[in-house]
């Protein structure tokens, strides 16, 4: 259903926590990204009263809420992998239009690097029924289901490992214009040293796959009145999808379809937006095939041409496709989960306020969020207030 007919909250703040290697806990990662954003929108910590996060344990959000010295009116700890944060703003503003808070924090932490695990807290997986079916096969999860997708697209569409190479290589050229970004010293990156780079799980080399980093965000929602009144320019949201596929990678009937097909209409239909009305695009690239299985669910480009569609340097700054401006989870920062950064750097976009890698004129963002195994996806279209 429509949020009333249009827009009915707004993004007042975002911010991110220290990224890259940090002394600081999930939980310290998460409050201090909470504050900065706060700061950013110009509201005190008393204001917030509504609070999203996952990660942290089965009660995420009660969680934060005691460390942050709050009691909400309206929480959510929802696990859903890196769509997660997505699916909060969505869910956030649903809130804010119901009256069940005024003011909704949505936040991420996570110390992954710096703790040297894998481990992403909060999840449970004992006794899922399609795990019989894969365990005995030893899966290095998630990267061999999402390499056994590129396999698959390259069989079925002729899909090359140098269009899979030339996402991360777009990557790195954005992040060279992000002073946070991880690999924002390393230089540019070539398709020859992607394809040189060990092989992890055929045919996704290592370079085809995000980075592991420690690292948080936050982003502040309120409605649209008060968020007017505010520092920053507000950024509102306009339309939102969501779609659960499956949890094992056995239970996927087609490698090559996925839940963004579903989510993403939705959400382009609720903002009463065109897609070729949106000037940036922010997809969660956990790996390079990620990102084109993506684009062709979200009708950017017809099924089987997403290798296609980023050839030539049509997604790399300059080109005639903005596409993870931030530098994404393969150059920028992916502590774990990435939903969060996708918001965070939209609307970053949509303000004006991202420097040397600001699109010119952007007033509408599509953001997208995977979560597991091709298993979660959550589609958030927002827009400038101008």
């Amino acid at each position: 259903m429509p949020l009333s007919g249009g827009a009915i909250a707004a993004i007042a703040g975002v911010a991110e926590s220290e990224l890259g290697v940090s002394a600081l806990t999930p939980l310290q990662l998460n409050a201090q990204a909470v504050r900065r954003a706060l700061e950013d929108a110009g509201l005190p910590l008393s204001a917030v009263d509504g609070i999203a996060t996952t990660g942290l344990s089965r009660f995420s959000a009660t969680l934060l809420g005691e460390y942050l010295g709050l009691r909400p009116t309206w929480t959510d700890s929802t696990m859903a992998g890196g769509s997660s944060f997505d699916l909060f703003v969505a869910h956030a503003a649903r809130a804010i239009r119901d009256g069940l808070c005024e003011v909704a924090v949505v936040s991420y932490g996570s110390n992954q690097r710096s703790a040297r695990t894998r481990r992403l807290e909060g999840v449970v997986e004992i006794g899922v029924p399609s795990t019989e079916f894969e365990v005995p096969y030893g899966p290095l999860r998630p990267i061999s289901l999402y390499a056994m997708a590129a396999q698959r697209h390259m069989h079925e569409f002729g899909t090359t490992s140098e269009q899979l190479a030339e996402v991360a290589v777009a990557a790195r050229a954005w992040a060279l214009l992000n002073p946070v970004a991880f690999r924002h010293g390393a230089g540019p990156l070539t398709l020859e040293e992607v394809l040189d780079s060990p092989s992890i799980s055929s045919p996704l080399h290592r370079l085809d796959c995000c980075l592991q980093t420690d690292g948080g965000g936050a982003v502040v929602l309120t409605s649209i009145k008060r968020a007017r009144e505010l520092r920053r320019p507000p950024v509102l949201v306009l339309g939102h999808g969501e779609a659960s596929t499956n949890m094992g990678a056995s239970q996927i009937p087609d490698l090559t379809a996925t839940g963004a097909s579903v989510s993403g209409p939705r959400a382009l239909e609720m903002a009463g937006v065109s897609i070729s009305e949106v000037d940036v695009v922010q997809l969660y690239d956990s790996f390079t095939i990620t990102v084109l299985l993506t684009l062709e669910g979200l009708g950017f480009c017809r099924r089987g041409e997403g290798g296609s569609f980023v050839e030539d340097g049509r997604t790399r700054p300059g080109g005639s496709f903005p596409l993870n401006t931030s530098g994404g989870g393969l150059s920028y920062c992916h502590p774990g989960m990435f939903g969060i950064f996708l918001i965070v750097e939209a609307v970053r976009q949509l303000r004006g306020e991202a420097g040397e890698r600001q699109v010119a004129g952007a007033e509408i963002a599509l953001c997208h969020g995977t979560g597991g195994e091709l298993s979660t996806h959550a589609t958030v279209v927002l827009g400038s207030d101008r």
